[in-house]
């Protein structure tokens, strides 16, 4: 019978051990800067003034900074640790003010270029009651779709603790090319390589490439969080999701259908594979599931009254990548790991309790603060 990801996490715990110690000291030996380095898209997000109108009926916008993996930069910042962000934005006032506010929390800019063909991208959000989104780009090309590979800083990234990234990046050429350059190197230099995909299916020609496109690095990244609903996305398709030891017929189950029932069997057989460290499945206001070679669990979170989720996954990121990137030994001792996420858990609750992203990731204080006083 062939075995399946859950058999990975029930093999023995002193071989795994040694295996993610020796792992864990080759990464600190080469990480003697604990910066995390995002790469990506940055951009300015329009976001309504009054919840619950369509996008045309809107009377008034806020602009406010945003871009997953610059969220996840300024957030770790804003926390009070070390992260730099690479990407190209438009020779134009966006794009100037874009970095300016980057600099202003700390984030280190040097692998940011400038485009003189094409503007910043933009986002106009729509704000349901409840805070959920639906989103309309402006990015036909936009400047952050041009980056070549020879616009990488490759010392910054070869140099860094954690490599971030998401998948909007892989969507055309050549910023795709440059994605999957700027992957090379920060393997061959050993970083830990940490993946949002952050579906935007708007922007992708089909669902079949937007899948196609987020599973085409799947495989090389050692820490992937996703969502609830990226999960379901992700594993429509995936022929794997009950065990080969299920002979009765009435046993099988797409992985769609398994799905609603949080089902570890089908994350696991479908999304596991041998180089991840850490799988994260984000339930929004429910918290997360976790998942590593040696255990899994689930986390609860804040309960906040939600304003806008603008930006909520990019605060959970940076919480947990800004204490992970400080001590790998937390992928190997469940407890401080769940301490790590309870912690993630919150940066993402208090960013929804504002509007934008950027303006409304908390800092090291605020979080504490809330936790002390919201979690039993």
């Amino acid at each position: 019978m062939a075995a399946t990801a859950c058999d990975h996490l029930m093999q023995p715990v002193a071989a795994r051990a040694v295996a993610a110690a020796e792992d864990h000291e080759t990464k600190q030996q080469k990480s003697s800067t604990n910066q995390v380095v995002c790469f990506g898209e940055l951009l300015v997000d329009f976001v309504p003034t009054v919840c619950g109108l369509a996008l045309g009926d809107v009377p008034a916008f806020k602009t406010a900074p945003g871009g997953a993996p610059a969220n996840v930069a300024v957030g770790i910042c804003k926390l009070g640790g070390n992260a730099a962000f690479i990407g190209k934005i438009g020779d134009d006032e966006f794009g100037y003010a874009l970095v300016k506010v980057l600099k202003k929390h700390g984030v280190e800019t040097r692998g940011v270029r400038f485009e003189s063909q094409a503007r910043t991208a933009l986002a106009f959000v729509s704000l349901r009651s409840d805070g959920e989104r639906e989103f309309m780009f402006y990015r036909n090309p936009s400047a952050d779709m041009l980056m070549v590979p020879g616009e990488l800083d490759s010392e910054l990234i070869s140099s860094a603790g954690i490599f971030h990234y998401g998948s909007i990046s892989l969507i055309s050429e050549p910023c795709r090319s440059t994605h999957l350059a700027a992957l090379k190197i920060a393997k061959e230099a050993n970083v830990v390589l940490s993946y949002d995909p952050n579906l935007r299916l708007p922007l992708w020609s089909s669902a079949a490439a937007a899948r196609a496109g987020i599973m085409s690095i799947w495989q090389q990244a050692n820490i992937i969080k996703v969502s609830d609903e990226e999960v379901k996305f992700l594993t429509s398709s995936c022929s794997c999701s009950t065990p080969a030891a299920a002979s009765d017929a009435d046993h099988v189950q797409t992985a769609a259908a398994v799905l609603h029932d949080d089902d570890d069997e089908t994350v696991l057989n479908c999304l596991w594979h041998p180089d991840l460290k850490l799988l994260l499945v984000t339930h929004g206001a429910d918290g997360c599931r976790y998942y590593t070679p040696s255990f899994k669990g689930k986390v609860a979170s804040l309960q906040v009254q939600a304003v806008d989720t603008t930006g909520a996954g990019d605060a959970f990121v940076a919480g947990l990548l800004s204490k992970l990137v400080q001590d790998f030994s937390l992928l190997q001792n469940e407890a401080r790991l769940r301490q790590a996420l309870q912690f993630a858990n919150a940066c993402g609750a208090i960013t929804t309790t504002e509007r934008g992203a950027i303006p409304a990731l908390p800092d090291t204080h605020t979080v504490l603060r809330s936790l002390s006083s919201k979690l039993p």
